[in-house]
């Protein structure tokens, strides 16, 4: 008998909801994004983007249902992502799915967002083999995993600054590409010279797998700016990237990525040399990144692993990952009462 569990997915700034069933065939996958509320601020402003999410949650739930050609009486579950994101904004989700849960009479999943886009390679895929080595690649978090299972890990390398994704939008902005800015640097940095000019990857020690991309953000800055005069909010710089042509700029991104690719896939390497697993999971918004794939495709081959990059639609904030993986909850008996709760911070990459 099929499953079919409906998720919901608000933390940051996608109003999202899937139909998935059978925690893995996505029979639908509506995302909201507010890319044009915030685009002007170059980052998300959690005011608007909750205001945004209790407009567009009904609508966006309504359309799942309607694609995936079932009714609210055809659910098993309600699964919602309710952990870590922008509390407001997780709110908005939360108590959405519990209302659904309440007037349907059926379970409701709190789903750790970060564990999901663990899970996002597994949709639409077969089966995954266990142990595997996690990778988290997103605007708030770079972590890495031991992966017993879907619902266990336990994260043994995490950025001690800056997430990649939120380095990446710091980078657009100092290169006037614009928001959100992990794709604009990519299809530039396409174009450029990688070895145009130099910039550090932060090399926190052999036996230790964290990140640290402060030092690459300032880096770029400098190159791009100048020396600042002045200190603090008073300081000002020699120059801005107006006064860069477009090959300029192309290089600054592939040498911006160049860096912070290497960063990411020098600490996989590590973790792989000390640890016996069968499978690679990668996700988070990044994971759709050109660069990183191509390099992790190819340390995967090298290593003999099963590499599982997420579909690019399944890369970004998603509900079929929230479905998917509170479907696994569902099957192991687990779901929750009606005191699930929003919280800003994440259980296992905490």
């Amino acid at each position: 008998m099929t499953v079919r569990v409906l998720g919901i997915e608000t933390s940051c700034d996608e109003t999202a909801a899937s139909v998935v069933e059978d925690g893995v065939r996505v029979a639908s996958n509506v995302i909201a994004t507010q890319h044009d509320l915030h685009e002007t601020y170059a980052g998300v402003v959690p005011e608007i983007a909750s205001r945004a999410h209790l407009e567009r949650i009904l609508p966006v739930i309504r359309q799942a249902l309607a694609e995936a050609d079932t009714t609210l009486d055809g659910l098993d579950a309600i699964a919602v992502g309710h952990r870590p994101g922008l509390i407001g904004s997780l709110l908005v989700g939360v108590s959405a799915a519990k209302a659904l849960a309440w007037a349907l009479d059926l379970p409701v999943l709190g789903v750790d967002h970060v564990a999901a886009h663990l899970y996002a390679g597994q949709l639409e895929s077969p089966p995954v083999a266990y142990p595997a080595l996690g990778l988290v690649v997103s605007g708030g978090h770079t972590s890495l995993f031991d992966v017993a299972d879907p619902l266990r890990m336990t994260v043994i390398g995490r950025t001690i600054d800056d997430a990649i994704g939120e380095a990446y939008d710091k980078a657009a902005t100092m290169l006037d590409l614009g928001y959100p800015g992990g794709p604009l640097v990519d299809a530039l940095a396409a174009t450029g010279n990688d070895r145009a000019h130099r910039f550090p990857v932060a090399n926190l020690g052999a036996d230790r797998l964290d990140f640290s991309f402060s030092g690459l953000k300032t880096s770029l800055l400098y190159a791009v700016r100048g020396q600042p005069r002045g200190r603090g909010a008073a300081a000002t710089f020699e120059r801005d990237a107006s006064a860069l042509d477009a090959s300029e700029k192309a290089d600054f991104a592939a040498s911006f990525q160049r860096a912070a690719v290497r960063a990411i896939v020098r600490n996989v390497r590590r973790a792989l040399d000390t640890r016996e697993v069968r499978t690679l999971l990668v996700g988070g918004g990044v994971s759709a990144n050109s660069r990183l794939r191509s390099e992790l495709t190819e340390l995967a081959v090298e290593a003999g692993l099963d590499l599982r990059l997420p579909r690019m639609e399944y890369c970004l904030d998603n509900a079929a990952m929230i479905a998917g993986l509170g479907t696994v909850r569902l099957r192991a008996g687990e779901r929750d009462d009606w005191s699930l709760a929003a919280s800003p911070n994440s259980l296992v990459a905490s």
